[in-house]
């Protein structure tokens, strides 16, 4: 069992200092949270003030809650929807076009459960181009989204997906292609 008196963060695990940390959050609940609806390119632009990798005309709603910006990649055009965490302990790439819908929440972060300390760790998660997370979806750590899946509504994604699929599930499964070629084939 743990020992949660023996845990400690890993030095540089969040990518900045704790100064860093605490501005992006006190800018996070402030600037960004209360900037209007419609002012997406205000939202870019602090996303990357703070390091995050922010493609042309990405929309992102005020609600969204970022962990560390500086490990952040959205392509061009993709969307991020209101209330979706996106919890960068590790690194999130968001392809192009991609859209994360309300309420989703990629998760990078766990704990080691077997150690004695209960230590952290951080493993990347990739959404590929064309990609669209529906309504609360959760992404584990280390999962891959292939290019032009779409994941229903409520899934759980444990594991990566192949590209041009549609998933649903928990744990989400691949139920069938997604391209209008595949389907007539």
């Amino acid at each position: 069992m743990q020992d949660l008196h023996g845990f400690s963060v890993p030095k540089g695990f969040r990518g900045g200092n704790a100064i860093k940390v605490q501005l992006w959050w006190a800018v996070q609940a402030t600037l960004f949270a209360w900037s209007p609806q419609i002012a997406y390119r205000w939202r870019a632009f602090l996303l990357r003030l703070f390091g995050a990798r922010v493609g042309k005309n990405v929309v992102i709603r005020p609600s969204v809650k970022i962990t560390y910006p500086w490990k952040l990649t959205l392509g061009d055009y993709a969307w991020v929807g209101d209330d979706a965490v996106l919890y960068t302990l590790g690194t999130i790439s968001i392809g192009a076009n991609a859209v994360i819908s309300q309420k989703c929440y990629l998760c990078t972060g766990s704990h080691d459960y077997m150690s004695a300390h209960f230590d952290i760790n951080a493993t990347p998660i990739v959404i590929g181009e064309k990609c669209w997370l529906a309504t609360d979806v959760f992404v584990a750590p280390g999962v891959t989204v292939g290019d032009a899946t779409v994941v229903g509504a409520r899934s759980s994604v444990f594991s990566s997906l192949p590209p041009d699929s549609i998933c649903r599930g928990n744990p989400a499964k691949a139920v069938r292609q997604r391209s209008m070629q595949a389907q007539v084939a």
